[in-house]
């Protein structure tokens, strides 16, 4: 009997992205950025306007009322004998002030307005091509989901945009910016997609059919053979579903790789806490308890698109957290992959434990560096808001990934391991148990958990992004609502540092 294949329902919408040395003949829309000066507007010196051209854009945009401040966004009509319908212009705010962040953010507001354009060219990337690559391609992302009509032209996002830049310097940046900007948007779709269509084995097989396209070497353990390999934590989530647990590894290993990196990635396909049931309101939301091996996934596949010259194994535990009368009980005692066991308190406290067995497996191939990360605890969230990650882990390589995310405008901070958290964490029938009953540090108690499965020689960080994963808020600069795609832009800037380290 054939192995069923398995597909995502629906994909995100976003533009087609090019770099050119000049701009084509006829464009609907020129994206130009402005600044905000002492004495008013400021409009650089640009490929697209000849100075007659620009010296009319500024007086209309400054008869408008544009100011430059950043992420305005103005639009004016173009003037005669330019090869365009019409100007848009995104404020940069202070010249003097202008970061890779300011221009992603502003890439990503101007993207997100020109829906319904068909060709837009810019010369945003004058200030940051790359910032403004995935600026543009991460702010016009839409998922309008599974639905039964088709979008009118005018709610599109636009259909390509043009980055003007010399084709032969740039193109390395233009390509890296993009690839990783795909990346993210995989990672998206894969968040966005609902639990009825995307659980454990469709999950799995969907993973598996892009880490092949992607050139990774694949491996998906079945219920069976998780039995056997005795992965008994993904097991213990994992049985109270009818649709049964699945881990999946993917590798990519160049020859003439130095470093390996270890990824692990929480994929709990939903969440409604199990027996220790959540609340009914918002809910729905634990669709996105997977983003943790979304964004893994994402990062290897970029990091074989790459080329990355850096070994990188991603382990990836896929469960759906569910009671019934097979589901794991409050009191319940468990052992997981590698033979510690562990007392279960609270079974909505569920992703430490199939993490806790791929971390486990992970450092069985004693890579250099393991990083994981997590939708893990509300606690990130009390702590350290929605937007920001909480990094914990060995110190030097705990403070790189912070400061990693930190650079690329996904911010997250280093949190220390608790030492008085050690006797919470003793378990009277059990080595450990998985929660300590306290509404004090949550996450950090969540961190010291994971610490257990780890190997002692391996430098290691855990990034709790129950928060900056989801974006119930509303839209800014290139976050959009929904799905984030956090932090795959901080791991695949990580793997690229470590493949160039010596």
């Amino acid at each position: 009997m054939a192995k069923p294949t398995f597909q995502l329902p629906a994909r995100g919408a976003s533009p087609d992205l090019e770099l050119a040395k000049k701009a084509p003949k006829n464009a609907d829309v020129y994206l130009v950025p402005v600044f905000k000066g002492e004495e008013g507007l400021e409009l650089p010196a640009s490929a697209l306007l000849d100075d007659a051209a620009l010296r009319t854009v500024l007086e209309t945009l400054t008869a408008v009322g544009a100011t430059g401040k950043a992420d305005e966004i103005t639009r004016v009509p173009a003037p005669e004998k330019v090869a365009a319908d019409s100007i848009v212009a995104v404020g940069l705010g202070d010249s003097e002030d202008v970061t890779h962040e300011t221009v992603r953010r502003a890439a990503g507001a101007a993207a997100r307005s020109l829906t319904g354009v068909g060709t837009a060219v810019t010369t945003v990337g004058d200030f940051g091509l790359g910032p403004a690559v995935e600026g543009v391609a991460l702010g016009a992302y839409q998922f309008r989901g599974i639905r039964s009509e088709e979008p009118t032209a005018d709610a599109l996002p636009v259909e390509k945009v043009i980055f003007l830049g010399d084709t032969k310097a740039a193109k390395d940046e233009f390509v890296t910016a993009q690839i990783t900007a795909e990346s993210v948007l995989l990672a998206r779709d894969l968040v966005n997609t609902p639990a009825s269509h995307l659980y454990p084995e469709a999950y799995a097989g969907i993973l598996a059919a892009a880490g092949r396209d992607a050139g990774l070497d694949v491996e998906v353990l079945d219920e069976d053979a998780l039995e056997k390999e005795g992965f008994g934590g993904i097991l213990a989530v994992g049985r109270g579903s009818a649709r049964p647990p699945r881990l999946v590894r993917l590798s990519w290993s160049p020859r003439k790789a130095k470093t390996s990196v270890a990824l692990v990635g929480k994929g709990i396909t939903f969440d409604t806490g199990g027996i220790s049931l959540k609340p009914a309101a918002k809910m729905e939301d634990m669709i996105s308890d997977m983003g943790g091996s979304a964004a893994v996934a994402a990062t290897i596949i970029a990091a074989a698109r790459l080329n990355l010259p850096v070994k990188v194994t991603a382990t990836l535990p896929l469960a759906e957290n569910m009671p019934s009368g097979t589901a794991t009980r409050p009191g319940d005692v468990i052992t997981h992959y590698g033979g510690l066991t562990s007392e279960i308190i609270n079974t909505d406290a569920e992703g430490r434990l199939v993490l806790a067995d791929a971390l486990a497996r992970a450092s069985e191939d004693d890579p250099d560096y393991l990083v994981e990360t997590a939708t893990l605890t509300g606690a990130q969230m009390v702590a350290l808001g929605a937007r920001t990650a909480g990094v914990m882990g060995t110190d030097e390589f705990r403070d790189r990934v912070a400061g990693t995310g930190r650079s690329v405008g996904e911010p997250a901070w280093a949190m220390p391991l608790l030492e008085e958290q050690a006797e919470e964490l003793k378990s009277p029938v059990a080595d450990i148990r998985n929660s300590h009953n306290s509404r004090n540090a949550g996450m950090l108690f969540a961190g010291l958990y994971l610490s257990k499965f780890i190997h002692e020689d391996i430098e290691w960080a855990h990034v709790d992004i129950a928060g900056p994963s989801f974006n119930t808020g509303g839209v800014s600069g290139y976050t959009v609502k929904r799905a984030t795609g956090v932090p795959v832009r901080t791991f695949v800037t990580l793997l690229r540092e470590l493949a160039e380290q010596k």
